[in-house]
C-alpha cells in the first residue's frame, strides 16, 4: 500500500531498501494493506466458495484509521483505509477502495518518508481487482502506476485488495499476491485469541499470522494481525518485527456508514422510553509537565547551547539554542524549542537582540506543530507563524491557502535537534552515497526534501582545542539556500552540534548548560 523514498540519489537504496525501506514499507503494505484492504482473494478453492453478494467487510462508508508506532515512538505515521462507493466500472459491478499511508521523518534509518495513496476497484463477489491506481510522493515528485484488469481479468491480488478477502474468510487462507511484478503466495493462519484495547475501543480478536516470501526477502518477521471476532472482522492491530525493532499499527478511529433511516409511518405507535443509565465518568489522567525526553533523542530537556556567531571572521553576536520546556500546547503534550539572539556585537546590523525562532514540537518525534519567527533587520522577511496538521500534512501560514506536505515535515530548528539522533553513517563508497538521509523541511512557503550527507569523523579546532566531529553537508533543493552551502558539525561522542556554517556566517559552540523553565 505504500512506498518510500526511492529516487536517483538512492540507487543502492533500491537494493538496500529492499532490506531497509521495504522493511518498513512492505510491512506497511502487507501490514497496513492487510490492515486496510483485505488480503484479497485466495486460492481457487476459496474463490469457488466466495459469496455472490458483497460480504459484510465491504461496508460502503467504512473508514479505518491507524496510528503507526515504532518502539517507544508513539507517532511514527498513520494509515487509512476507506470503502468509498459501489457502482459500475466498465459495465462491471465494482466496489471502490482507497488507502493512504504517511509517515514521520524520525530518528533512525529504520524510518522512511512515505506519502502514498492507492485506489482499487474490486469485484464484490470475488474481491479480485478490476483496476488499481497507486500514487507515490515519497521523493517530492509524483510517481503513478496503473493496472487495468477490466478487459483481461486476473486471479492475483495486490496488497490493497488482499486484506478484505482475509477479513471475509476469517483471517485464514492461502492467497496469490503480485507486487512489483513478482508473484508471491501469502499464507494466513489463525494462531490465538486476544482481547485488545486501542484508541478506537476494546475488541475481542483472533490473531492471524502471515507468512510470505515477500516478507522474508525484506527482513520482516512475525507479522501478526488481530481481527475483531464480529461479522465485520475489522483489523484492530498489526505487529511485525525487523532488525531495527518492532512496528505496530493500531486502530485509532472507525467511521461507519450512515444508517438508513426507517420509512415513516402515518400513525406512529408510542413506545415507552426507558430511563437512561448514566455512564461512569472516567477519572482524568493528570498531566505532568517537564517529563524527561526519550534517551534516543540524544539531548535532555533544558539543554542550553550557546554559540558565537561570526560573519567573514568578524564577531556578530551570540545565539542560544534551548530545549526550553515540555508542557501542554493546544491541549497536546509539546516540547518547546527556541533559537534566540542573546547578544549583539557593537556595530553589527545583521541580527538584533531578541530575534527568535520559537517552535512547538512533538516530544517523541520532534516534528513541529507550530512555528513563530520574530526577526528584525536582514531576517525581517522571514517573520510568520506556521501551523502543521499532523494528520493531513497540510501546512498553514500567513493567511495563504494551506499547502500539502509529507507528514512529519520539519522546520530548520527542529531538524537541528532531530538530526542528532539520525543514523548518520558515511557511505564506504563516496560515489555511491547510500547512507544519505532525506528529510522534508518547510521553508518560507513550501516544503523541500533536504539531503543530509555524512562524512567520516575529523578533528576541528574549536575555541583553541581539537574536537572530534562529523561533518554533515546539506543539500536543500532550494537554489538560494544551496548557494549558502549549509553545513553542520556534530560531536562524534555527544552528537551536540558544535559548529554551523551558512554562507559567510559561522556559529561555534562556546557553552553547554541546563536551563529547565519552571
Amino acid at each position: 500500500m505504500t512506498r518510500r523514498i526511492i529516487d536517483t540519489g538512492l540507487n543502492l537504496l533500491v537494493k538496500k531498501a529492499r532490506q531497509n525501506l521495504h522493511v518498513y514499507l512492505t510491512a506497511l503494505l502487507v501490514g497496513a494493506s492487510i490492515l486496510a484492504f483485505g488480503l484479497t482473494f485466495a486460492s481457487t478453492s476459496n474463490a469457488q466458495a466466495a459469496s455472490v453478494v458483497s460480504p459484510a467487510t465491504l461496508r460502503v462508508g467504512e473508514k479505518l484509521t491507524y496510528n503507526v508506532s515504532f518502539g517507544k515512538i508513539r507517532n511514527a505515521g498513520y494509515a487509512e483505509t476507506h470503502v468509498v462507493s459501489r457502482g459500475k466500472l466498465g459495465g462491471k459491478d465494482a466496489v471502490e477502495l482507497r488507502a493512504k499511508v504517511k509517515t514521520l521523518e524520525l530518528v533512525s534509518a529504520a524510518f522512511f518518508l512515505l506519502d502514498d495513496t492507492r485506489v482499487a476497484y474490486i469485484a464484490p463477489d470475488s474481491g479480485l481487482p478490476l483496476y488499481i491506481s497507486s500514487l507515490s510522493l515519497d521523493n517530492g515528485f509524483p510517481k503513478e502506476k496503473v493496472h487495468n484488469y477490466l478487459n483481461q481479468s486476473t486471479s492475483n491480488f495486490d496488497l490493497l485488495t488482499l486484506l478484505f478477502k482475509v477479513r471475509e474468510l476469517g483471517g485464514i487462507g492461502t492467497f496469490p499476491l503480485v507486487e512489483d511484478d513478482q508473484l508471491f503466495t501469502a499464507i494466513v493462519q489463525v494462531a490465538a485469541q486476544e482481547r485488545i484495547k486501542t484508541e478506537a475501543g476494546e475488541f475481542e480478536t483472533s490473531v492471524s499470522t502471515v507468512q510470505c516470501e515477500l516478507l522474508a526477502q525484506n527482513g520482516i518477521k512475525e507479522l501478526r494481525i488481530n481481527f475483531s471476532t464480529d461479522e465485520f472482522r475489522v483489523p484492530v492491530l498489526i505487529r511485525f518485527k525487523t532488525a531495527k525493532g518492532e512496528f505496530k499499527l493500531s486502530l485509532s478511529l472507525i467511521v461507519l456508514p450512515e444508517p438508513e433511516l426507517p420509512t415513516p409511518i402515518s400513525t406512529p405507535i408510542p413506545m415507552p422510553i426507558p430511563a437512561a443509565t448514566p455512564l461512569p465518568t472516567p477519572t482524568p489522567v493528570l498531566y505532568v509537565e517537564n517529563l524527561p525526553l526519550l534517551p534516543e533523542l540524544g539531548f535532555q530537556l533544558g539543554e542550553l547551547l550557546t554559540y558565537r556567531i561570526a560573519a567573514g571572521g568578524k564577531p556578530v553576536g551570540i545565539l542560544s539554542l534551548n530545549a526550553r520546556e515540555r508542557k501542554l500546547f493546544e491541549k497536546a503534550d509539546s516540547l518547546r524549542l527556541t533559537a534566540t539572539i542573546t547578544g549583539v556585537e557593537q556595530g553589527s546590523n545583521s541580527v538584533r537582540l531578541g530575534d527568535v525562532a520559537d517552535v512547538q514540537v512533538d516530544p517523541d518525534t520532534l516534528t513541529p506543530t507550530r512555528i513563530e519567527y520574530k526577526f528584525a533587520t536582514e531576517l525581517l522577511g522571514l517573520n510568520q507563524t506556521v501551523t502543521f496538521d499532523k494528520r493531513s500534512g497540510k501546512i498553514s501560514f500567513g493567511g495563504a491557502q494551506p499547502v500539502d506536505s509529507p507528514i512529519g515535515t520539519h522546520s530548520l530548528l527542529s531538524l537541528v535537534y532531530a538530526m542528532r539522533s539520525f543514523n548518520l553513517k558515511p557511505s564506504k563508497d563516496p560515489s555511491s552515497p547510500v547512507n544519505d538521509t532525506r528529510v522534508a523541511v518547510f521553508w518560507e512557503n513550501q516544503s523541500f526534501v533536504f539531503t543530509l550527507r555524512p562524512s567520516n569523523p575529523e578533528d576541528i579546532l574549536l575555541n583553541g582545542e581539537k574536537v572530534s566531529t562529523q561533518l554533515v553537508t546539506i543539500n536543500t533543493g532550494n537554489a538560494q539556500l544551496d548557494a549558502l552551502s549549509p553545513k553542520v558539525w556534530l560531536g562524534t561522542e555527544t552528537r551536540v552540534p558544535v559548529r554551523f556554517a551558512f554562507g559567510e556566517y559561522v556559529a561555534d559552540l562556546i557553552t553547554i548548560a541546563s536551563n529547565i523553565q519552571k
